[in-house]
């Protein structure tokens, strides 16, 4: 059953046992994905930025966009209107087909995983995971890559509280660690 599908006939029906709403639209949803790369100090090579656009392409279906410096920061090399950072926002079915590519497949693919650390989760009930290789994403393939970086996955909910969000990570199937693991 697709991740779409099973949010509206089964999790919510579940989340509203749970939490006991008395209105269809107090049910948490997730509202958006953002997927972020940050240049660092390969900012000023265009063959680095072409790549991580590339891969970030590939990953989400869709062309991320640069984010560029708002001033210059001489401390760090860093000119006002250079290239900073990559970013790309997923909503709606897009948003459902990461989703379910990222539990079922990526998760299994990332070395040493033990799950994901419910303190990554804030208190508005949105999830914070990072990746320190963009490899483990089946969409890239090995051979290909030449540089390999990092970035950041944001998934924000409509979740009022901190248990709230969790609960709906629970019930979408994200890998979370047990209480027992962190000891």
């Amino acid at each position: 059953m697709k991740l779409k599908d099973l949010y509206k006939k089964e999790i919510t029906k579940k989340l509203k046992e749970k939490f006991a709403y008395s209105n269809v639209l107090e049910i948490p949803k997730v509202e958006k994905v953002v997927i972020n790369v940050g240049m660092g100090r390969h900012s000023k090579e265009k063959a680095y930025i072409e790549n991580v656009v590339n891969a970030l392409t590939r990953i989400s279906g869709q062309k991320p966009v640069l984010t560029k410096a708002k001033k210059s920061i001489s401390a760090f090399k860093i000119r006002e209107g250079m290239v900073v950072g990559a970013s790309v926002i997923l909503r709606r079915e897009r948003m459902y087909d990461f989703l379910e590519r990222l539990v079922n497949v990526t998760f299994p693919r990332v070395r040493d995983f033990r799950g994901i650390d419910a303190k990554n989760i804030d208190k508005c009930g949105n999830l914070n995971i990072g990746f320190k290789e963009h490899t483990a994403f089946p969409e890239i393939q090995a051979d290909e890559i030449d540089n390999v970086f990092g970035l950041e996955v944001t998934i924000v909910t409509s979740a009022k509280t901190k248990e709230e969000g969790k609960e709906l990570f629970d019930l979408m199937g994200f890998p979370f660690k047990k209480e027992e693991d962190k000891k």
